[in-house]
């Protein structure tokens, strides 16, 4: 089976499930980013009261999840699957949610939510990137550009979760000589710093698998490397680290 006739099969049968408005393809395969092992991730956009027992009565292999089952948020659940021999991700999308955050994106506002596997966690503007950058592969869906107001409000506050976020580790974790968590708290306080440097070029991030090589980050492994236990080495670490986020935001700092 080709790709083209598999993005088909996936397509028909997502679209076919009751509530369903659009599916797109979205992660690497839709960006031209993707390797032969690359999964596929769909997204299936509803309106109203979709029901993921009808996603499971397709009989594909795999877990699917209630809404609300990924943290309840913007990212409201989905399904891993198997399908043609095939890693197959499903992402449910409500339209309502995400016609409210791209009106919210407009006037420059979002909120923070943590998600499983996210070192920053997401924007609520993840959802409106999606819009941006996935394939529609059935129904009609809106391509929004990167507002200007989000631009304009975003690098500020990611910014300062990382200032934060630093500025903890050197009160609570540096003088016990905690090496793990200065190690997390500077990993976050990348991703985050790395969000903020996206927002004010306006490219739209969502995921982060690429987020710190995107952003000039990439140095933070060698500093990292180098931690040990001792409280003098930590901080240099970290005094390291805010030159380093300080440097590649620019005039963002």
């Amino acid at each position: 089976m080709t790709d083209e006739m598999f993005l088909d099969l996936v397509a028909d049968r997502l679209a076919g499930l009751p509530a369903v408005r659009a599916v797109t393809l979205g992660g690497s395969r839709a960006q031209g980013t993707h390797t032969p092992d690359s999964d596929w991730d769909f997204a299936l956009y509803y309106r109203g009261g979709f029901d993921p027992a009808d996603l499971r009565a397709v009989g594909w292999e795999g877990e699917v999840s209630e809404l609300g089952g990924w943290g309840g948020g913007v990212f409201n659940g989905g399904a891993w699957l198997c399908v043609e021999g095939r890693r197959v991700d499903v992402h449910y999308r409500d339209l309502d949610v995400v016609e409210h955050e791209l009106a919210e994106a407009r006037q420059g506002r979002f909120r923070w939510e943590p998600l499983m596997f996210h070192l920053a966690g997401i924007p609520s503007y993840l959802v409106v990137a999606e819009l941006a950058t996935n394939r529609v592969l059935r129904g009609d869906l809106t391509r929004p550009g990167y507002p200007p107001a989000l631009r304009e409000s975003a690098p500020a506050v990611w910014r300062e979760r990382a200032r934060m976020t630093l500025l903890y580790a050197k009160g609570a974790y540096v003088p016990r000589g905690q090496a793990t968590e200065v190690a997390g708290a500077v990993a976050t306080a990348a991703a985050y710093t790395a969000h903020a440097i996206l927002a004010a070029r306006g490219e739209w991030v969502t995921n982060e698998k690429r987020l710190l090589n995107r952003a000039g980050l990439r140095p933070l492994d060698t500093l990292l490397a180098g931690l040990g236990p001792e409280p003098d080495t930590l901080a240099a670490v970290v005094a390291e680290a805010e030159r380093l986020f300080d440097v590649a935001a620019g005039s963002l700092s």
